[in-house]
């Protein structure tokens, strides 16, 4: 019985040190669970941590680089010259990225239709105020690549914007808004130069002077307004009869001038001539009527009949006065009439 007894405490006494083992091993588990579980937990905050500093790095690196390219187009906008302002954009895009073709296409052209259609190549809308201005064109642009042409495309429609409005205030400044011709400060600048370039090339230069004939009739007969058309009539004959490398101008009131570079006095008289005849073809309407004007013109050529811009006009508007007591309707040249 002794023995069974002790049998029994050496069990009961062996069961209560295991249940002990037993809940110590299992705390000293999920101690080690949590321990590991925070570990886990501590090596995922730590990969977060990495991963949003790496993305904090590289938007660092993006918005440095955009700032970068915002201020290398500094130069984009001050330019005055498309040409200029498109060179400049593709060096600057060519430092940010590759591409195998920049082109700087016309909002008219055809040909935007075909580079839309491809995809090779990728398009950018350079928009005014109120209508397309132009397309930026690329080729073999890296999609990597494409917010850059963006930022720096924008930049271009913008210095694009700026140079137009450039264009259209000088524009404006140098063209008399009756006729559309030259002022005549602008003209006689031009006649300034060249003169300087027959000189140093040693080319001939003719300066013709222009008047409507009884202008001051038909502005009392009919009116001013009459006369405003007449004025526009007689500048758009001149416009459409001379070259482009001519100058017309306005030179005051009812006279217009004509700079005719690489021209002799022949030639000069050739092209008075047509003038003449375009306006002694031609109609002006006044009110339920319509009006014939004639010109008188007068001829001087550079060196013949002066070497300076004050002779060229004197001896121009010499030979204009002798067409006019000649009759009027007719050509003079200085170097035939001398009186």
């Amino acid at each position: 019985m002794i023995v069974i007894s002790s049998i029994i405490v050496m069990a009961y006494a062996g069961l209560v040190m295991y249940c002990a083992r037993k809940v110590s091993v299992e705390q000293e588990l999920r101690a080690q669970e949590k321990v590991f579980e925070e570990s886990v937990h501590s090596q995922k905050l730590a990969n977060k941590k990495e991963s949003l500093f790496l993305e904090k790095m590289r938007l660092e690196n993006e918005t440095l680089e955009i700032f970068t390219l915002y201020e290398l187009t500094k130069d984009i906008t001050k330019s005055l010259s498309e040409q200029e302002a498109f060179e400049i954009f593709k060096n600057t895009l060519s430092r940010h990225g590759t591409f195998e073709e920049c082109l700087l296409v016309h909002p008219l052209s055809h040909e935007i239709k075909d580079y839309k259609k491809s995809e090779d190549y990728f398009v950018f809308v350079l928009q005014g105020e109120k209508k397309k201005t132009g397309y930026l064109v690329i080729k073999g642009l890296a999609e990597a690549n494409r917010e850059k042409f963006m930022i720096l495309g924008n930049q271009f429609a913008l210095a694009f914007r700026r140079v137009k409005l450039y264009q259209e205030i000088e524009r404006i400044a140098i063209t008399d808004s009756l006729t559309e011709i030259y002022t005549r400060r602008y003209a006689l600048g031009r006649l300034q130069e060249e003169i300087r370039r027959s000189k140093m090339r040693g080319s001939p230069l003719s300066f013709l002077m222009i008047d409507a004939d009884f202008f001051k009739d038909f502005n009392d007969t009919y009116g001013h307004l009459t006369g405003d058309q007449i004025l526009r009539e007689v500048g758009r004959l001149i416009r459409e009869n001379i070259r482009e490398i001519d100058v017309a101008g306005r030179y005051g009131g009812e006279e217009f001038c004509v700079i005719l570079p690489d021209t002799d006095r022949e030639g000069a008289r050739f092209v008075a001539e047509r003038i003449r005849q375009a306006a002694e073809g031609a109609l002006v309407k006044a009110y339920d009527t319509q009006v014939k004007v004639t010109l008188s013109i007068g001829v001087s050529t550079y060196p013949e009949d002066g070497l300076h811009m004050e002779e060229l006009i004197d001896k121009s508007d010499w030979a204009l006065y002798r067409a006019k007591k000649e009759g009027r309707n007719r050509v003079c040249a200085f170097g035939v009439y001398r009186g």
